[in-house]
């Protein structure tokens, strides 16, 4: 089996550009998180849910503006995987100030995005990019970001059914949780590397 990897692949060529219209999307995504917050940390969970369903879909909005018209750049892509780092700590941290899930998540999550920052800076002093997002890092995002929404949506009741989903959702979250540290043990993998075959 051949471990080489193509480095051409994590080095995309964005262009050098700050003012097009999906930053300003994923900009405007990322002052939403401390909203939704807020929201979720004193249990607003409707209007909480209605932030993050225009932030969900602003997320698939950026992208798909900056393919079609030609507005890939390198701040956006910075941005937009910052946002979604952003976006699922902040969530767990309100949730667990709203006592809706352990605190531990939060500390476990975070370990692994401070790691993936570190892995981000060694990767740059080698003149790489970020890592280009692989099927388990989207499948551990997904399966936390479903927990999230279904907890806040189990909290708007208070009943057998609610209390139900609450535990379904909460079981989904530690499997995303599960999920998210694989998918950073694959990048720590491949960016390590990277850098070997750079030295």
């Amino acid at each position: 089996m051949n471990d080489h990897i193509d480095t051409t692949q994590y080095s995309p060529d964005p262009r050098d550009v700050y003012f097009t219209v999906p930053n300003f999307i994923s900009l405007l995504r990322i002052l939403s998180i401390p909203i939704i917050a807020v929201l979720v940390a004193h249990h607003r969970m409707i209007p909480a849910l209605a932030v993050l369903a225009l932030s969900a879909l602003s997320d698939g909005m950026d992208g798909l503006i900056a393919r079609t018209f030609n507005q890939v750049s390198k701040i956006g892509q910075l941005l937009d995987p910052i946002a979604d780092r952003l976006l699922i700590l902040s969530s767990i941290f309100a949730l667990g100030l709203a006592g809706i899930i352990p605190m531990w998540m939060l500390v476990v999550v975070a370990m692994r995005d401070l790691l993936m920052g570190v892995l981000v800076l060694l990767l740059a002093q080698h003149d790489y990019g970020p890592l280009p997002v692989n099927f388990v890092g989207k499948t551990g995002t997904a399966l936390l970001m479903t927990a999230f929404v279904t907890l806040i949506v189990a909290d708007v009741w208070d009943n057998l059914f609610a209390h139900t989903l609450h535990l379904i959702a909460l079981a989904v979250g530690i499997w995303g949780v599960g999920v998210y540290w694989l998918a950073g043990c694959i990048y720590f993998r491949q960016g390590f590397s990277l850098i070997h075959d750079a030295g």
